[in-house]
């Protein structure tokens, strides 16, 4: 995969505060996605 393979994209994440969704949330960021991220514990978002 090349390094911006995500970029011009949006992705949505839910569970993004913990996990399994935080890593996917660091690999979409590093991949240059805009994000969004949705989870119930807010201090971690």
């Amino acid at each position: 995969m090349s390094e911006k393979e995500f970029q011009d994209k949006v992705v949505v994440v839910a569970g993004g505060e913990s996990g399994i969704g935080r890593r996917c949330v660091e690999f979409f960021l590093e991949a240059g996605a805009q994000m969004v991220v949705a989870g119930i514990d807010e201090e971690k978002l």
